[in-house]
């Protein structure tokens, strides 16, 4: 059985791993804008850029809210806080990891200078 947490966290990196979407989360965190706002700095579609934020909306990473005849975007973060909290508990392992190897080859060599 797939670990829910899992499947979000794949949805946070898979969403993170374009420079497009990556832009638009930068553009979000200065604050919400609509859509025709976010798409102008980019030299594609309007259609292209919506797939951009479905896949960022399907990854918890925005919500999209209509306003009149206007679509506006707002980060959401939760996701990104998770992300970087698997991050953040893979690094402590992985440096406790290498500070033990770092000790056990120095005490090594401390045997052999003895």
């Amino acid at each position: 059985m797939v670990n829910y947490q899992e499947v979000e966290l794949d949805r946070t990196f898979a969403a993170l791993s374009d420079p497009t979407r990556r832009r638009i989360l930068a553009k979000l965190a200065l604050g919400s804008a609509p859509v025709g706002e976010i798409a102008a700095p980019f030299a594609m579609s309007l259609p292209a850029i919506s797939k951009h934020l479905k896949v960022l909306e399907g990854a918890g990473l925005l919500l999209r809210e209509r306003r009149g005849r206007e679509h506006w975007c707002h980060l959401q973060t939760g996701p990104m806080v998770k992300a970087s909290s698997w991050i953040e508990d893979h690094k402590r392992f992985w440096d406790d990891a290498f500070g033990r190897l770092a000790d056990h080859l120095a005490a090594e060599r401390n045997d052999k200078e003895h």
